[in-house]
């Protein structure tokens, strides 16, 4: 009988750990405040960001909000977002990702791999899929774009200073904000 108490224990505790816990990547705290609305999360310990995907070809039936760094010419290279209908660039300006792509290893992806956080389905597709209908992620928070000694190409964070509070996308030689 306790094997069986145990069995239902450890199965309850990891029913409840998946299906009301969020991801925290870099420390155990993050750096939203109300934790109830959060699905993936970054800690607040450094000028770092998140890197989006490099794509030589544009996909051919993206999900809508897929963000990505369109390579397809890499002397212009730009930040975009697709919207369920057509792709929004987010840098307004070209990037020069050539010699990034140079010292990267070309790459074979296997078909129909991805993570899903969030689900154990998703009718997205994509690498990384947050599915949820009321969580979000929380992007990488940095006091000033200028404190990032190299960013990325892809790059993407969110501006926490009082008076300019933003999205900012880097394109390889640029960055680039969107406000509210």
């Amino acid at each position: 009988m306790k094997i069986i108490n145990i069995f239902i224990i450890v199965g309850f505790s990891l029913f409840y750990t998946s299906a009301f816990s969020q991801i925290v990547i870099g420390d155990e705290v993050g750096t939203a405040a109300n934790k109830t609305s959060v699905l993936l999360e970054f800690a607040n310990s450094g000028n770092k960001g998140i890197v989006l995907p490099y794509v030589r070809t544009l996909p051919a039936l993206p999900s809508e909000g897929t963000l990505l760094l369109d390579a397809v010419n890499p002397a212009q290279s730009r930040v975009k977002y697709y919207n369920g209908s057509s792709w929004i660039d987010l840098s307004r300006q070209n990037g020069d990702v050539t010699f990034a792509l140079s010292t990267q290893p070309t790459i074979f992806e296997i078909p129909g791999a991805r993570v899903i956080i969030g689900s154990d389905t998703s009718p997205a597709n994509g690498v990384l899929v947050l599915e949820s209908a009321t969580k979000a992620m929380v992007l990488p928070m940095v006091s000033d774009v200028n404190n990032i000694p190299s960013p990325s190409a892809g790059m993407m964070v969110y501006v926490n200073k009082a008076g300019s509070k933003r999205l900012a996308v880097y394109n390889g030689s640029r960055w680039s904000f969107w406000a509210p």
